[in-house]
């Protein structure tokens, strides 16, 4: 893990973030920042809100309340026109890769440049060329995805996303379904990242070990709400019960009142089951 780098600036800032899928709300009223050249793992059970907050960082989804400043601008108050230029400065590495089976490997690296950029095709080959060099891919630019193992889908999904030498990469479940060996290879993918070409990089993982192998902060979440944010040292010592829950796996068993389990159970409002 690389030391921070000395001059703080805050590349993400997220104020007071709300959300809700109707009546459910997903995200308590949350705040953080993110500072240039850092790596933030945002960590997190399944239905901790760590998914909804990456949606939110790469402007899929609008929140119902609350603002995210992204290397300094409000992305609540863009216009789509503004906000699509503006993608032209992130990189979003999805989950699985997300790469369109019916292109081979540098046409689906290359996209980015077809869709933002005026260059020419010998040089959006080089480009893509020089990228998959950076992911350990040379040569495998003719391939489809469909010859890819899953880590090597993951590379080439790194290799789009960096394309167009973003200031800011956003990687969700980097490691999901990996075996250890390219899960760990992966890690120092990442490390590698930031350091080569000076980006700030937002990784949401459930993975424990790969979180704190290259996490200069992590943020964890629990049901909509940030238990803590600190280094992987901060996060370990922590007295936060749910916290050493989630470090240990611990199961956190549910319970429920009976009343409100039937209502789950029938799609009923609870009030009306009570007074049938």
């Amino acid at each position: 893990m690389s030391t921070l780098h000395s001059e703080s600036q805050s590349i993400i800032e997220v104020t007071d973030l709300t959300t809700h899928y109707g009546s459910r709300k997903i995200l308590n009223g949350i705040s953080l920042t993110v500072n240039k050249g850092e790596i933030m793992v945002i960590m997190g059970g399944s239905g901790s809100g760590k998914s909804t907050l990456l949606r939110h960082l790469i402007g899929l989804e609008h929140p119902t309340s609350g603002g995210i400043k992204l290397l300094g601008q409000d992305i609540g108050l863009m216009t789509e026109q503004e906000m699509t230029q503006f993608y032209r400065k992130l990189g979003v590495a999805f989950q699985g890769g997300a790469l369109f089976s019916s292109m081979t490997v540098g046409e689906n690296i290359m996209l980015p440049l077809r869709e933002h950029t005026k260059l020419d095709h010998k040089t959006m080959e080089i480009m893509a060329r020089l990228k998959l060099e950076v992911v350990n891919l040379a040569g495998f630019e003719n391939l489809m995805p469909s010859e890819l193992s899953g880590g090597m889908l993951k590379r080439a999904a790194f290799a789009r996303a960096v394309i167009m030498d973003p200031v800011l990469l956003f990687c969700d479940e980097p490691s999901a379904g990996l075996d250890p060996v390219v899960s760990s290879s992966l890690d120092e993918l990442i490390l590698r990242l930031r350091d080569a070409l000076d980006m700030t990089i937002v990784v949401v993982t459930h993975e424990l070990e790969s979180a704190f192998r290259i996490a200069d902060r992590l943020t964890v979440l629990d049901k909509g709400d940030i238990l803590t944010i600190g280094t992987v040292d901060e996060v370990r010592a922590s007295n936060n019960q749910r916290i050493q829950d989630l470090l240990n796996r611990h199961f956190e068993e549910e319970m429920l009142d009976p009343d409100e389990y039937l209502a789950r159970l029938t799609g009923e409002p609870q009030e009306t089951l009570i007074h049938a």
